[in-house]
């Protein structure tokens, strides 16, 4: 018996050094990347950036068409994930346009489409990657670019945003923040109205169509009969305002002449004037059955007036079947020289029966 125990001793203490002597196994080494961060910051977003910076527009500045959104760039606090950028246009508190573009570079840019015109919105933008999101910049305002359009017998063509919705002819040119040059005699603009237009008014701000300008018996802007593009001067439906060029006796003297389908010329009176060409002026033709009026006035739509005078038009409505109006005059019979006065830049161009609306200054 007392064998037996020793022996059962013997045998324990060797395993237990047999099992001492065997190494222990090494410990788990870290992974090589921490768990995402997915713990939110106190305003709610789980990325680790800096808010980007609105750069333009802002304040709420009237923007040029295309409107577009620009804002700064950031960079990761950690890690260099590919960062791309969330745009959202508010009208209030109701979200009307969003859009997510790639960032590149310092700065990123988002062209939010079907905005109404002439109207303030605020914008924002954050930037995002895999599915967590940085915080919102802080908001930014701007206004829309002023609308233009033909529509019915209304046309609203600001020619500052660098197109036309009128059809050009000619050699023109586009002047940044002013308006569509006429360059020549033989250019100008035609708006067809859909729908005619038997009273109403055309108006516009005009820079540097001045009795310096080659030209005789010149046109500023113009009306007719359609459906082609005919001369102006024996049509049924004529009406022309007329700058005298410099080519002619009495260079400076303004006037209009409307027929209003009955084949009777009926004019306003004609007074010399010195335009200055550094000047706008502010032209408008109003007409209705009985009456027409050209009105001229200096620097603004509500500036000191320049010209003013009016004429009978008799009982007969103006009516063409299809009614064309005109910056500018296509050449007629009498030749270039007593078409366009070249050199005018025109802006928030109104046709339309009812008041002028607001343009940017």
């Amino acid at each position: 018996m007392h064998r037996k125990v020793l022996l059962y001793t013997a045998v324990s203490v060797l395993g237990l050094a047999l099992a001492c002597s065997k190494s222990a196994p090494n410990p788990a080494s870290p992974t090589s990347a921490a768990p995402p961060d997915t713990e939110a910051a106190a305003d709610g977003s789980t990325l680790k950036v800096p808010a980007p910076t609105t750069t333009s527009p802002t304040g709420g500045v009237q923007v040029q068409d295309p409107t577009t959104l620009i804002a700064s760039t950031v960079t990761p606090k950690y890690g260099t994930a590919a960062l791309s950028y969330k745009f959202e246009v508010r009208n209030g508190t109701t979200v009307v346009a969003t859009g997510t573009v790639a960032g590149s570079g310092s700065s990123v840019s988002f062209a939010p489409a079907g905005l109404p015109t002439d109207s303030n919105f605020t914008w924002r933008v954050r930037s995002e990657a895999d599915g967590a999101f940085g915080p919102w910049s802080s908001d930014a305002s701007f206004r829309t670019p002023v609308g233009a359009f033909i529509r019915g017998n209304e046309v609203l063509d600001p020619l500052t945003i660098g197109r036309t919705v009128g059809e050009v002819r000619g050699p023109t040119q586009f002047i940044p923040g002013q308006g569509l040059k006429l360059l020549d005699h033989t250019s100008h603009v035609l708006y067809r109205l859909p729908v005619t237009l038997q009273a109403g008014q055309f108006s516009m701000m005009i820079l540097g169509a001045d009795e310096g300008s080659e030209g005789d018996k010149s046109k500023v802007f113009a009306m007719q009969e359609g459906p082609d593009e005919g001369d102006v001067t024996d049509d049924d439906y004529r009406m022309t305002a007329e700058l005298r060029g410099r080519n002619h006796s009495a260079p400076g003297a303004v006037t209009c002449r409307i027929i209003m389908g009955d084949g009777v010329s009926r004019d306003c009176v004609r007074v010399q004037k010195n335009f200055d060409s550094s000047r706008w002026y502010f032209w408008s033709f109003s007409w209705q059955t009985g009456s027409a009026r050209l009105t001229i006035r200096q620097d603004s739509e509500t500036g000191p007036i320049f010209y003013d005078q009016g004429t009978g038009t008799g009982s007969h409505p103006y009516r063409p079947d299809q009614h064309f109006l005109y910056l500018g005059v296509p050449v007629g019979r009498a030749g270039p020289i007593d078409a366009t006065l070249p050199g005018g830049i025109y802006k928030n161009v109104y046709i339309g029966p009812g008041p002028r609306p607001s343009f940017p200054q």
